[in-house]
């Protein structure tokens, strides 16, 4: 009887990137891996194309490429989808469930690569270092003034791992730490000194507002018209979230009009944002959803993702598991 092919298609573009462990230990284990040969995320049917060419394909590895229903189809073996990084946003997770899909992710994998990010963003929009940057290199000696962080508030939207990490840091500049979730952690906010409070007179009272919760319905545009309306004239937005938590026209029109400071942006709803007013905007920072992308949580999301895999396909329930 002919050996079957243990096949794992990779669509996500860093996995094992900057170590060649994750993929070693893949490939001791027996599997074959299938790479994205297209260097940029897949569209739906370009899944299901490569699922085709690929089959049979046991484990997907996905980045932001989506994992719909229809490209579940394409893979009548499939077993696992294990997500490089953690929301699972892009993955239809009732067809996943309806199918016995194991989908898994690797949580607590870039909590400190994000945010340092979120500081690094912070910091470069309270002193616009990107714009002092570029007058700087066109031989220009403007004295830009920004605003300090030291003693100021942040309110932090969302208390997860990577919330909290950002709070923690925000220790560091001595400042009052205000936070708003659903399901608030008491234990580390004792420990870190967060107050929780509503969202708000989070956003009526923050210098600094950062973003740090999953795309769900009820997350989508969470923040506004409204919203924005409610922040101080000399507040930051931070987002390293997903883009479609903030309502981008209105973000547009409350920086543009000067109703607050400044934002700073990893994440957009279309990626790469293409004709994106924001782009125009000077008191606007952007980068291009690089919050994940450090050496150490690279190796970190791999290996989690390897081993989610080769505990599946032995049987075995991965530690890692969404569903």
């Amino acid at each position: 009887m002919a050996l079957v092919t243990k096949n794992i298609l990779v669509t996500s573009l860093s996995f094992s990137k900057y170590s060649d462990e994750p993929k070693r230990l893949l490939e001791d284990h027996g599997f074959k891996i299938i790479w994205n040969e297209r260097k940029r995320p897949l569209k739906e049917d370009e899944m299901v194309e490569e699922i085709s060419n690929a089959r049979p394909v046991f484990a997907i590895v996905v980045g932001v490429d989506p994992v719909t229903e229809k490209v579940m189809e394409a893979a009548p073996e499939l077993k696992v989808i294990a997500k490089h990084g953690v929301g699972v946003d892009n993955i239809d997770l009732e067809a996943a469930r309806k199918r016995g899909i194991v989908v898994t992710n690797a949580p607590g994998s870039n909590n400190q690569a994000v945010a340092d990010l979120v500081w690094g963003l912070i910091l470069a929009a309270a002193r616009e270092i990107p714009k002092a940057d570029r007058i700087t290199r066109q031989g220009r000696w403007d004295r830009l003034i920004g605003c300090e962080i030291w003693g100021k508030t942040i309110g932090i939207i969302g208390t997860g791992q990577i919330g909290l990490a950002v709070a923690r840091r925000a220790r560091g500049f001595d400042m009052r730490i205000l936070a708003y979730d659903q399901a608030p952690n008491m234990e580390a906010a004792e420990e870190i000194g967060i107050s929780y409070t509503s969202l708000e007179n989070l956003l009526k009272d923050s210098d600094v507002v950062s973003l740090h919760v999953p795309l769900t319905p009820e997350t989508k545009n969470l923040i506004g018209e409204r919203e924005l309306n409610m922040m101080k004239k000399n507040a930051i937005l931070v987002n390293t979230s997903r883009g479609e938590v903030v309502d981008e026209e209105a973000l547009y029109r409350a920086l543009k009009e000067r109703r607050i400071k400044a934002a700073a942006l990893d994440v957009f709803s279309q990626e790469p944002p293409h004709n994106c007013p924001l782009l125009e905007l000077e008191n606007v920072v952007v980068t291009p959803h690089i919050g994940a992308y450090t050496i150490e949580a690279n190796y970190r999301m791999g290996m989690a993702v390897a081993r989610s895999i080769i505990q599946t396909l032995k049987g075995e329930r991965p530690g890692n598991e969404v569903l």
